[in-house]
């Protein structure tokens, strides 16, 4: 892959010039879509998209949008089986809609003890910072138009030591910073968290040593769990949706053989913890999430299309039996 090193530097595309919009507009109809703004002492600028106010589904579409950089597009429809709702997306640059945006990939930190705080930053910002190994293999920056967002999923607003590190390292005084905050068990949050069911695909397809700069477009489906009643249950479901349900289209170019192995170990059945709720994963490692096997994370089916040889090649399967268990769905 040394080849393609640093392939998106000095890309025309910017992910803050066509996410601005996408965020202005969250703000201005804020409290049509249930959402509460408010600014830090610091001076940021607050989403709340389900802690204090109740948020709900077409929030978390747009937020699931921003996260992509303005480089996707988001979709609820209609759904079958385990969920009658599921969500939809796309891309027509998915390596830097979901790797250099989406991708939860910047970890902030403060505090210690049970009032530590802890999240995983998506969305523009990262692409300002930079504090990611991937960004040196991508090659991409980006220059903010007025401001940069973050999202985070998280049931508290940001302490002063994360909006000072997040303005440090991106550069920007923090009233030009805005921070979008998702908790797991909200409509919006439910919604972003599967709406990155491209994304997953796209960096299991890097750890895989697929050339990212193959993958062409992009497309993804998975359904919409209803919340979980408490963090851990809607962490799993929403895990189940992507790693179960999840199913996706890749466009790539080179030869045939990269995309048949592609498309036989990009599933999450390659992993050696499939099979299991992602909850009774979780507990059986004892909440340490790094002891789970990172080749999970991954849609449950996959069509991987060669352009330059016509040819198409399948792999995995959606396992509804194990989707209705983990979302709680009967019959009346």
């Amino acid at each position: 892959m040394s080849e393609h090193v640093g392939a998106f530097a000095n890309h025309p595309l910017s992910l803050h010039r066509l996410c601005t919009p996408l965020v202005a507009s969250l703000v201005a109809n804020a409290e049509a879509l249930r959402l509460k703004l408010s600014r830090s002492p610091e001076g940021a600028r607050i989403v709340d998209a389900g802690i204090e106010t109740p948020g709900g589904l077409e929030a978390g579409r747009q937020i699931a949008a921003i996260c992509m950089g303005g480089l996707g597009q988001v979709s609820l429809q209609a759904g079958q089986g385990a969920s009658r709702l599921a969500v939809t997306v796309g891309s027509l640059q998915p390596v830097l809609a979901c790797l250099a945006s989406q991708y939860a990939g910047w970890s902030l930190s403060a505090g210690e003890g049970k009032s530590a705080f802890h999240a995983l930053g998506s969305g523009p910002a990262r692409a300002l910072a930079r504090k990611e190994a991937l960004f040196a293999e991508l090659g991409y920056t980006d220059v903010p138009v007025d401001g940069s967002v973050l999202v985070l999923e998280v049931d508290r607003a940001p302490p002063a030591e994360v909006i000072a590190k997040v303005s440090r390292d991106t550069g920007l005084a923090p009233a030009a910073l805005t921070f979008i905050l998702t908790p797991t068990r909200s409509l919006a949050g439910n919604f972003q968290v599967v709406a990155r069911v491209l994304e997953v695909a796209l960096h299991k397809a890097h750890a895989l040593g697929f050339a990212l700069t193959d993958i062409i477009d992009g497309h993804g489906s998975a359904p919409l769990p209803p919340p979980g009643a408490d963090f851990l249950s809607g962490m799993g479901r929403t895990n189940d949706a992507i790693l179960y349900g999840g199913s996706i289209q890749l466009y790539v170019r080179g030869s045939d053989e990269a995309a048949a192995n592609l498309a036989a170990q990009l599933p999450s059945a390659s992993s050696r913890d499939y099979g299991k709720p992602f909850g009774q994963v979780f507990k059986e490692y004892k909440y340490d999430f790094y002891q789970i096997d990172p080749m999970l994370f991954a849609p449950a089916a996959v069509t991987v299309s060669n352009l330059d040889s016509g040819r198409s090649f399948q792999g995995g399967s959606v396992d509804e039996a194990l989707l209705r268990a983990s979302f709680g769905t009967g019959t009346a």
